[in-house]
């Protein structure tokens, strides 16, 4: 049987880096890997000297490089960036070329690309978009908590937010983010807004710069921050409310979110800025070791009495969780587990085999509380 031809653009970034390391864990190997320093994708690839895997130059911003990448692939994983500009730019050339993709990002822009611009499912391809941590995993953790031993679930409280290096791109998407993300033409999420009566609420919720909170260590500062994928999360939970705070443990960081709005507006350099964000994670890092949590209470009711579950997600990085639902994604296309057609990963890939593999391979430790947690511990042994 031939062995398929998986495509991990960004292969030598932070988030393509762990993807590879995710797919040889899966079992997969002689991966082609893209991206645009051969140097570095040859260190990657040296990595495993027995996955004999191909380096190929690409830059998802050049037609040709793209192209030359994406000819003779089964499956694509794009982990390149900036999320907000490329939108469906690597799908749509994965597609091109008869490939499946799956993009760590994407969102919504990617999605309204992609279903004006062709039709997947006629050519029997499947694109699985935002296969990553915060969107992605953000919408998996709370869909599996929601069968630990809730009869109905109707209100969620989500906070999530980490201390760990700042990537380019993550710089680039954060101030893209201001001013696109969702769906037509809108910014990535409201600031301050929740969901009250299954509905979106503009300014329910209030911003606290210094307070603590029992998942993050220290003081940090919580900003009520309600996206697209949340809203459809509650929609599909049968949520009445939903609370989702970002958590920013990190002062210099935070300051500096708060000056963007006007510094965009006023015209400063994006690269600059992006530059300052870069530096701002690390003089928060400096002296302390990398953390990235996501926290979730999901309340509702337990054999007609009110019952609370919540999961306690601990990780070194938000870019490796990301890299395991990515390749977690990519496995499941090739084994024939996701339909054709455009798909958000977390309405297309199992709750349950995600956590599995998140635990089986240390990427993350998952602790339970409440009506859950005597029933996991019996499946799961000691959290």
């Amino acid at each position: 049987m031939t062995r398929p031809v998986i495509g991990v653009l960004g292969a030598s970034g932070a988030v393509g880096r762990a993807a590879v390391r995710e797919l040889r864990a899966l079992g997969h190997t002689g991966l082609r890997l893209g991206g645009r320093t051969a140097s570095t994708l040859c260190a990657v690839a040296d990595e495993d000297p027995a996955g004999h895997h191909e380096t190929v130059w690409a830059d998802a911003e050049a037609p040709d490089g793209l192209r030359s990448f994406t000819e003779g692939c089964d499956i694509v994983l794009n982990c390149v960036g900036p999320t907000y500009r490329l939108r469906a730019t690597v799908a749509l050339a994965a597609l091109g070329a008869g490939a499946h993709c799956v993009d760590v990002a994407g969102d919504d822009p990617a999605a309204e690309d992609l279903l004006k611009g062709g039709d997947p499912v006629r050519d029997g391809r499947a694109v699985v978009l935002s296969a990553g941590a915060l969107p992605g995993l953000s919408s998996l953790l709370p869909r599996w908590l929601a069968g630990r031993g809730l009869d109905r679930a109707t209100a969620l409280t989500a906070y999530c937010g980490g201390l760990e290096p700042c990537s380019p791109t993550v710089a680039h998407d954060l101030m893209l983010s201001l001013s696109s993300g969702g769906a037509d033409g809108a910014a990535y999420g409201e600031a301050l807004a929740a969901v009250r009566g299954g509905r979106r609420v503009s300014r329910a919720l209030r911003t606290d710069e210094d307070t603590e909170h029992p998942a993050f260590p220290g003081r940090v500062a919580v900003q009520p921050y309600l996206s697209g994928e949340s809203e459809r999360l509650a929609t599909v939970l049968g949520l009445d409310r939903l609370d989702w705070y970002n958590v920013h443990p990190g002062p210099a960081v935070r300051d500096l979110l708060n000056l963007l709005p006007g510094r965009l507006a006023a015209g400063d350099d994006p690269d600059r800025l992006a530059r300052r964000l870069i530096l701002a994670a690390d003089l928060d890092l400096a002296g302390r070791k990398p953390f990235y949590v996501m926290d979730f209470a999901l309340s509702g009711t337990a054999a007609g009495a009110h019952a609370t579950v919540g999961v306690t997600l601990r990780a070194s990085s938000s870019y490796r969780l990301t890299a395991a639902v990515g390749a977690l994604a990519a496995d499941a296309v090739l084994r024939g587990q996701i339909q054709p057609g455009v798909h958000f990963a977390c309405d297309v890939l199992e709750p349950d085999t995600v956590v599995g593999h998140l635990r089986s391979h240390g990427v993350a430790d998952l602790g339970l509380t409440g009506a859950a947690t005597d029933a996991e511990q019996m499946e799961e042994g000691v959290l």
